[in-house]
């Protein structure tokens, strides 16, 4: 089961018992490592159900699943893979009732959250909610309560957030509903407070897996903690150079406690890279060398010494986006690997992407912004597709929620509160609520007939949706929907700017569009398989919503160049890539900003030098180091620095600088060709 490993992958995957912190270094093969030691411990008599792996994306969780498949076959099914999150629903699914929660509770999204917030704050600035959201989010992953939160505030901001909070909570107990945050630090008040609870999940999980353990937060580590109890069988995997998620609460206290919360804690550190050549390995550990270091380590490869690291120097951002694309246009002649998908171009933050966009775009080069939101992420996509949930699941209280309220029909919280009260006691959804005979008894007669109102409406809604067949009459059905619940009246009202509004509704009218297409036979099956169908109705339609909104992400590895932050592109490698934007102030992004001094800048400055360390460490063959002479900021054109990270990659001589100037001749030929041949081709056609 060990074949094809290193002694050190080995040692961690045989150390079955008590617990193990395994230090993961980049590409050194840690989801190598999770899976083949599920297979041993599986080998070794452990049911498979009685394993757990966390991880922190639903990505990373069907890509360990795989692998696990791999190994051991169908055993793997029975294994559990999830993120954090999952795991917490899962909890609270079957153990919830404890905290008073039924289990079919809602998970709010950060939209319906932003309006909770509006409303409990009496406002309708959603910049105002939104920094309410992230201070309340804050408090929770460190564990706070709202009582706690008050207890500790420094200010009467931080005062009258943790009240509002407190309102926020109530109104979360009164929907059956909870947050994001809620369901990590739920779980663990399950499990704290309930030993019974706790000994079940404790007996229930004989070995424990974290991923990425180097992200987790206060409350994660806390909830690992009361899964694996005195006991202590546990592997957390991670890697302190690459904690990058501080401003999410992410914090190395949780390696620095483990081994005082484990005394017999067993550190293994895998140091041999599997990703890069030996030239940007040694960048990487000259870069990451300042920061200190609870659990010292040195990467290092067997791959050869490979292609020297390039520092490029660019006289501005455009410059810096024509000298990316000759750079892979070059590539692309020389190298193996030349699909455009093995290209990557890396930056500090999202409005860096537009001047390469522009730049590809011109040389007729495919690419995709990694992390960008998508068309169904838009609150006012979200706003329809909540409607059309509840039209094929009347027992969706998220959807319902958000149709009842979105736009506001005179339906307040107060009244969806008695609701969500009387659902809870009846065992009913919010909707299968509305028309129990007792409801009467519960509610004013005015708030009984409103609902009755909207529940009566939306009925009338399914059953015309059922016959809309074609594209004519689903889009009549939908012209008269949005009219009848008045959407761009409510669009207009909710924004500042008419032209936002104009832009949000267009983009309705195209969902809007897109749908109707679906019923009139126009677009393909969702599996891309095959001609267009036959015709649909508005509801065949509206119960594939679902899985047409989730297909960007069962896409699999298109060939195309990726743009991505470098956050985004944590956990991820090209053979080539380029890190743009290297530049004091972009990174390190403006470390002062703010007035920082001492060890909260010198905490900040070691994070972003950990996000350059990550840079790095995603090029497998070839990597470019760009920054400008001068930037724009705000309508001014001003001086630019190289970043001092770009120092401590210590090159020197192993570095090629190239002159910002050299080849741009030959680059703009390479445009002018390839312009002139997709015209020719055009001609042909």
């Amino acid at each position: 089961m060990s074949s094809g490993l290193n002694l050190a992958q080995q040692d961690a995957v045989n150390h079955l018992r008590g617990p193990c912190l395994v230090l993961a270094g980049a590409g050194s093969g840690k989801t190598r490592v999770i899976t083949h030691k599920i297979a041993r411990l599986i080998q070794t008599g452990v049911p498979p159900e009685r394993i757990a792996a966390i991880t922190f994306t639903n990505k990373a969780a069907a890509e360990m699943h795989e692998r696990a498949r791999g190994l051991v076959g169908k055993a793997a099914g029975a294994v559990l893979i999830c993120t954090f999150h999952a795991l917490g629903v899962r909890l609270l699914r079957e153990d919830g009732a404890a905290l008073g929660l039924k289990p079919q509770f809602s998970i709010l999204d950060s939209d319906d959250v932003i309006s909770l917030l509006k409303d409990c704050g009496a406002t309708t600035d959603a910049a105002t909610a939104r920094q309410w959201q992230w201070t309340i989010s804050r408090w929770k992953n460190a564990g706070l309560s709202a009582e706690a939160a008050l207890a500790q505030a420094t200010g009467e901001g931080e005062r009258q957030t943790a009240l509002l909070m407190a309102r926020y909570q109530e109104r979360l107990a009164a929907y059956q509903s909870v947050d994001f945050d809620d369901l990590i630090g739920l779980p663990l008040r399950l499990l704290q407070d309930h030993e019974a609870v706790a000994r079940k999940w404790q007996q229930r999980l004989a070995h424990v897996l974290v991923d990425e353990y180097q992200d987790t937060n206060a409350t994660q580590y806390l909830l690992m903690k009361a899964l694996v109890g005195a006991r202590g069988d546990f592997t957390a995997v991670g890697d302190d150079d690459q904690s990058i998620y501080g401003w999410r609460g992410a914090t190395l206290d949780n390696l620095r406690q483990l081994p005082q919360d484990f005394p017999q804690l067993k550190v293994i550190k895998l140091e041999q890279n599997y990703r890069s050549t030996g030239a940007i390995l040694r960048a990487a550990n000259n870069v990451i060398g300042p920061n200190p270091k609870l659990f010292p380590k040195r990467l290092y490869s067997e791959l050869g010494e490979g292609e020297p690291v390039r520092v490029v120097d660019c006289d501005h951002e455009q410059h810096e986006a024509e000298r990316a694309v000759a750079r892979i246009l070059s590539l692309r002649q020389t190298s193996a690997l030349k699909d455009w998908r093995h290209f990557a171009i890396l930056y500090r933050a999202n409005h860096q992407a537009r001047v390469f966009e522009q730049a590809l775009r011109r040389a007729q080069i495919p690419y995709k912004v990694s992390g960008g939101q998508s068309f169904f992420d838009r609150a006012e996509i979200k706003d329809l597709c909540a409607w059309l949930r509840l039209w094929i699941n009347e027992d969706d209280d998220p959807a319902f929620l958000r149709a009842v309220t979105t736009p506001k029909r005179g339906i307040g919280h107060q009244t969806l509160a008695q609701l969500g009260e009387f659902a809870a006691r009846a065992r009913l959804s919010l909707f299968g609520a509305l028309f129990a005979h007792s409801l009467g008894a519960a509610l004013p007669a005015r708030a009984v007939a409103g609902l009755h109102e909207f529940g009566r409406y939306v009925g009338e809604l399914q059953d015309r949706a059922r016959h809309a067949v074609g594209h004519a009459a689903a889009r009549a059905l939908l012209a008269e929907w949005l009219q009848d619940i008045g959407y761009e009246k409510h669009l207009y009202d909710s924004e500042d700017s008419d032209t936002l509004a104009a832009a949000r509704w267009n983009n309705v009218l195209e969902f809007c569009d897109w749908m109707a297409g679906r019923c009139g036979g126009q677009i393909d099956d969702a599996s891309g398989a095959g001609p267009a169908r036959a015709e649909a109705s508005l509801l065949d339609v509206a119960q594939t919503v679902s899985l047409i909104s989730t297909l960007s992400e069962r896409e699999q590895d298109p060939d195309v160049v990726t743009l991505s932050t470098l956050h985004a592109a944590k956990g991820l490698e090209w053979p080539h890539v380029v890190l743009a934007g290297v530049n004091e102030g972009l990174l390190p992004f403006r470390p002062d900003e703010d007035g920082a001094t001492g060890a909260a800048l010198a905490a900040r400055i070691e994070e972003e030098r950990r996000l350059m360390y990550v840079g790095i460490t995603r090029a497998q063959r070839t990597l470019a180091v760009s920054w400008t002479r001068r930037r724009k900021k705000g309508r001014d054109i001003v001086a630019a620095q190289p970043s001092r990270f770009i120092a401590e990659m210590a090159l020197d001589q192993a570095t090629v600088r190239e002159d910002p100037r050299e080849k741009l001749k030959a680059l703009r030929e390479e445009f002018a060709r390839k312009a002139a041949e997709n015209a020719r081709a055009r001609t042909l056609s």
